[in-house]
């Protein structure tokens, strides 16, 4: 059956005139999805039984169960495990800010792109979400927690780059005025450096914040963090970047998590100064977080403190993120995996 929730309005318009039914229809049924957030055909009390139930049998209405939900006792942050239709799950987080809630969201059940501080990539990628998946994730936490999103993240397990077409259409529907209307400017997207897909996004011309994931200065030590490091060098990665803020004029954010003894000495903040050198781009770093499969532990706050001053001299716009939900599995793929490594110990 066809997944409507992915649908835009146009293509809903069609799919009801071919049932035989009114076009204005179609926005009855995409505001009860998309501004009402149902669960179900039934609750369009609206539309007549026959019609309802039509509907039933024609199409499929994605929406997630929730299985459990982790609260930090720190800052209140939810993470969220969700059931698929199809009885995979995914991870999302919810998190309040002064200036809105901010949800991240999965676009992948696991992820193939092999990067070693990742807990996500362990099992490898089981499968690409829809947009609908990936939309009632938004959606299922707005009803839950009976709080607007205002700022959406696609930073949860996976790599939003590859699953472009989706990624696409869930970013289109999410901002869409006849929906949530979530300003492109609210949604960010992250990526590891998949350098033609940076191409492509950018002649999109959308008002999104694109979030690359560096982690290094260097190829030599992003390539044993980052096996995609190992396809494409970060002066292509670097050229994509400057060919992005051309395309869009939208400042471009780089992802650099700090691994003690890895990659956060002052050689490295040096290095990473010279790359982003004329580039009009925020750095955001991250102390990684610990994952027990993993050997790599986060670097001290006086070396983070040391790594952000070196930038800053350097004339480097630079944050350290904020750490959100320490205390509840917080790193992407965390509560997945050991949901399952419970249930198969059972």
């Amino acid at each position: 059956m066809s997944d409507i929730k992915s649908l835009n309005l146009t293509e809903l318009q069609e799919e009801i005139c071919t049932l035989g039914e009114k076009s204005f229809r179609a926005r009855q049924i995409y505001e009860w999805m998309h501004k009402k957030l149902c669960e179900s055909f039934s609750e369009m009390t609206n539309l007549s039984q026959s019609f309802r139930e039509k509907l039933s049998g024609s199409f499929e209405l994605t929406t997630l169960k929730m299985v459990c939900v982790q609260t930090s006792q720190i800052d209140g942050t939810k993470k969220f495990l969700f059931e698929l239709p199809d009885k995979n799950s995914i991870e999302s987080v919810w998190m309040r800010y002064k200036h809105g809630n901010s949800v991240c969201i999965s676009s992948q059940v696991g992820c193939r792109m092999g990067c070693r501080f990742c807990a996500s990539t362990i099992d490898g990628m089981v499968r690409c979400l829809s947009a609908s998946e990936m939309l009632d994730q938004v959606y299922a936490i707005q009803r839950i927690t009976r709080e607007r999103v205002s700022n959406v993240v696609v930073m949860g397990s996976g790599e939003p780059l590859d699953n472009y077409d989706n990624v696409l259409k869930f970013i289109h529907l999410l901002s869409d005025e006849n929906g949530l209307h979530i300003s492109q400017r609210n949604i960010t997207v992250s990526t590891c450096g998949l350098v033609p897909e940076i191409r492509r996004l950018a002649n999109e011309k959308l008002q999104i914040t694109l979030a690359v994931s560096l982690h290094a200065s260097s190829n030599e030590k992003r390539r044993e963090l980052m096996p995609i490091a190992k396809k494409y060098g970060l002066s292509e990665l670097m050229e994509a970047c400057r060919f992005y803020y051309e395309q869009t004029g939208r400042r471009l954010t780089f992802e650099y998590s700090l691994v003690g003894g890895v990659n956060d000495t002052a050689e490295d903040a040096a290095g990473l100064s010279r790359l982003l050198r004329g580039l009009h781009a925020h750095v955001n770093l991250i102390p990684v977080n610990p994952v027990k499969e993993r050997s790599y532990t986060p670097s001290d706050k006086d070396t983070v403190q040391n790594f952000k001053n070196k930038l800053e001299k350097n004339g480097v716009n630079v944050t350290v993120r904020r750490e959100m939900g320490r205390d509840i599995d917080g790193a992407c793929g965390q509560l997945r995996r050991r949901y399952h490594e419970n249930a198969e110990s059972q």
